[in-house]
């Protein structure tokens, strides 16, 4: 029965990981009008799903480090109260965070669940050592990195694009503006209204050609491409963190488990990305499919990188990082957004901590 328990937990959190980050990999896609709502949410859903899935091949390091093993004594986490308590935790911080459309760290998430709950089972005996180490330092700078090489890359593209002569061509493309007349006498004329629309309300195309496919065709294909690549990296980096929990049922082979674990990620992500998909898609800065392309391509880069070192960082946190370099060279960030954003993030550890520490207490008071 606390077998049940326990994997339940897990997949709620594997839910609440989905809702909150699945849809970060295609933000780009949406927030450049480069493809619907819909079918960004199906993207990363098919892509998050084979990440997740076959993370198995690179899950051996994330997973022990996600167990907590180093973290706290091994004789408190091989505990049924310890693991409920954490995943519990865990899931309810960033279930919260995707009601209010904040899109914060699962990994930020775990980690504060595993302090709340270590805090309550050892005191200070904690290792905080190995918590800064192992955890926080890759968490604190993955996001100024991120930020940085975005703002070279694009820097660097955009000054190809100049170099080369590629221009821009922008059409019409919704009404902003009815002009009418003021003149009685002019009615007939005003029957056909003119439109017109500024230039944030276009759609931009790169003319030219690119080793022989039209350069916008290519854009267009990288940025698909790059969004695949963020899904399936995040999934990749994910899962394992939230199958560390399972260690505790000695499971044999953990590939049945992540697969249920990939497929509580894609249902969560389906039914409850909206809020997150406004706020990263649309609120942080306004995007073209070049710059949005830029962003992808380092945040997927990075996320790849990390899961193939066994680093924690989180997806979350590149993301946000990349798609702000581009709005630090265009110079349109949205500063209150941001603000907001960074609040969250700082303080997703102490509800965490909160959130574990009480549900542990509570478990250790029913003996549970």
């Amino acid at each position: 029965m606390i077998a049940v328990i326990i994997f339940t937990v897990v997949l709620f959190l594997s839910y609440s990981n989905g809702a909150n980050d699945n849809f970060k990999g295609v933000a780009t896609l949406y927030g450049s009008n480069t493809a619907t709502y819909r079918f960004s949410l199906q993207w990363t859903s098919v892509f998050t799903f084979l990440g997740a899935a076959l993370s198995v091949i690179l899950a051996t390091t994330l997973i022990k480090k996600f167990s907590g093993k180093g973290l706290i004594a091994e004789d408190i986490i091989n505990t049924h109260r310890f693991v409920i308590a954490v995943a519990l935790a865990a899931a309810a911080t960033v279930l919260l965070a995707s009601r209010i459309g904040m899109p914060v760290s699962t990994t930020h998430a775990l980690i504060g669940s595993l302090v709340g709950a270590g805090l309550i089972a050892v005191g200070m005996q904690l290792h905080f050592q190995q918590l800064g180490k192992s955890f926080l330092l890759p968490l604190l700078l993955s996001p100024l990195i991120a930020a940085l090489f975005s703002f070279l890359f694009y820097s660097f593209l955009h000054r190809i694009r100049l170099q080369t002569g590629i221009e821009k061509e922008i059409c019409f493309c919704k009404p902003v503006t009815v002009v009418q007349t003021l003149n009685p006498q002019m009615q007939l004329l005003a029957a056909a209204p003119v439109v017109m629309a500024d230039g944030e309300m276009c759609k931009e195309k790169y003319s030219g050609k690119l080793i022989g496919i039209p350069l916008q065709s290519f854009v267009r294909n990288a940025h698909f491409f790059s969004a695949a690549t963020v899904c399936f990296a995040r999934g990749l980096n994910d899962a394992p963190k939230i199958a560390g929990l399972l260690l505790l049922l000695h499971l044999g082979d953990m590939r049945l488990a992540l697969l249920a674990i990939a497929i509580a990620m894609v249902v969560g992500g389906l039914l409850h990305s909206k809020k997150i998909a406004e706020t990263m898609s649309k609120k942080i800065t306004p995007l073209n499919e070049g710059q949005a392309f830029s962003a992808n391509f380092i945040t997927g880069g990075m996320v790849v990188a990390a899961s193939f070192f066994g680093l924690p960082v989180s997806t979350t946190h590149v993301s946000v990082g990349s798609i702000f370099g581009i709005g630090l060279k265009t110079g349109k960030t949205n500063n209150k957004v941001i603000s907001q954003i960074l609040l969250s993030w700082l303080l997703t550890l102490p509800v965490a901590i909160i959130f574990s520490a009480l549900f542990y207490f509570l478990l250790s008071f029913f003996n549970i």
